[in-house]
């Protein structure tokens, strides 16, 4: 078992051990004394291990920055038995040693058959020794599985997928107003127009970057080469898409959920660095009741905010955050961590505390829309640049977009004081 493993095993247990103790007392009735100074060590224990597992963490972080890591770790999880070849497997392997030429009849034809008419005329000919790789749908969606690990957007979103990268409007309603009415016999009903808003969800071309690989991993049947190319490129392209959509300006990004969000508090002067416990009431109720009982509300911040957080308590002296835990075999089912009874979504492209920082975000999270457009385009270069050096190059475009569909304030922010 790796140290990673050991130390969220050992935070479950005490994560499972605080919320055993906390589940004892109602909100309403204060903790003896005994059981939250039982309490207070256990949280500060599960803190320490936390720190322990963010510089594991961060080390494996740096490691994954530097290219020749990123591809060694890749490698390492695409080892796989020869032959384990699916027809579409073999279609892209056969690409990736050979180009589109190098692919059989049949695999070229389902290729072509997964590419839409605006596609296949933007490629440089409509013959099948040109072009890039359109990769399967069960590809494609492996790959997404794999981007959501990446920052949490994903995690939370709605995801749509569309044919064309066509100019997009989805209606939005403020349903908070809206009501129904009484009516005596024979009388006539009130009418009431329901106001619609358009929020476009405007697309935009990533890259993951060149890829280069060596010719014989390329043609070593022991790789399992497309596993290896998909981390890759769900490392690269989830990490830029969640920031965008975290925080994207809207025009030459996507329009990101911090910047589409609402006001919902101001902390005092004095509170550019911290939040306290009203700050999240007044937060929480900033939402209209219509979005708070609805699934997908719960808190988004960045990791160093919940540690802020992790120190306040309520007025029974309770603390407001309470640790979730895994499922594994010992603990039926699982937690997440909460806050004030709400799940807790970490994003490392939230912007940390700071003066004037939108550092919080409450509301329902999942009414920020991801659209898809088609799926990932996969080109194959063997230009001189990778020839001399032994090399096959490798890009991969996607399409993708998103806002936060909303006109009624699903979604609140709360900002650090400007002093």
């Amino acid at each position: 078992m790796s140290k990673l493993a050991q130390l969220r095993e050992l935070r479950n247990s005490k994560a499972k051990e605080a919320n055993d103790i906390n589940n004892k007392y109602p909100a309403d009735q204060r903790m003896p004394s005994a059981e939250a100074d039982r309490m207070d060590a256990i949280l500060a224990e599960i803190e320490a291990i936390d720190g322990d597992i963010a510089r594991e963490n961060r080390r494996a972080q740096l490691a994954a920055d530097d290219t020749t890591a990123q591809h060694a770790a890749a490698l390492n999880a695409a080892t796989r038995t020869p032959g384990a070849h699916g027809d579409e497997s073999r279609a892209l392997r056969a690409f990736m040693a050979g180009g589109i030429s190098n692919m059989g009849d049949e695999d070229r034809a389902r290729m072509l058959a997964r590419q839409t008419p605006d596609i296949r005329n933007a490629m440089s000919t409509t013959t099948t020794t040109e072009g890039g790789f359109t990769v399967a749908t069960e590809y494609q969606r492996s790959l997404e599985i794999a981007m959501k690990a990446f920052g949490g957007m994903r995690q939370v979103a709605h995801a749509i997928r569309t044919g064309t990268g066509a100019a997009m409007n989805l209606p939005a309603t403020d349903p908070t107003a809206e009501e129904g009415e009484i009516v005596g016999q024979n009388a006539p009903v009130t009418g009431q127009d329901t106001s619609f808003s358009n929020l476009a969800i405007n697309v935009f071309k990533y890259s993951s970057k060149k890829i280069a690989l060596p010719f014989e991993l390329v043609q070593d049947s022991f790789i399992d080469i497309e596993a290896y190319i998909q981390s890759l490129l769900a490392m690269r392209l989830a990490r830029v898409q969640n920031k965008h959509f975290t925080i994207g300006d809207g025009t030459t990004q996507p329009n990101g959920i911090v910047t589409a969000a609402g006001s919902g508090k101001v902390g005092t002067t004095g509170q550019t660095l911290t939040v306290i416990y009203d700050d999240l009431v007044d937060l929480e109720h900033s939402v209209d009741p219509a979005y708070r009982s609805q699934p997908g509300v719960g808190y988004m911040m960045h990791d160093s905010s919940l540690k802020v957080i992790r120190k306040i308590k309520d007025s029974q002296g309770r603390p407001i955050f309470v640790p979730g835990y895994e499922a594994d075999a010992m603990i039926n089912g699982g937690a997440p961590d909460r806050l004030m009874g709400r799940p807790i979504t970490i994003n490392q492209h939230m912007p940390v505390m700071a003066a004037n920082a939108k550092s919080i975000l409450f509301g329902q999270l999942s009414k920020y829309t991801i659209r898809d457009v088609m799926d990932l385009t996969l080109f194959r270069m063997t230009d001189s640049a990778f020839t001399l050096n032994g090399q096959v190059g490798f890009v991969g475009f996607l399409r993708t977009g998103g806002n936060l569909i909303d006109a009624g304030g699903a979604v609140k922010y709360y900002a650090n004081s400007a002093t």
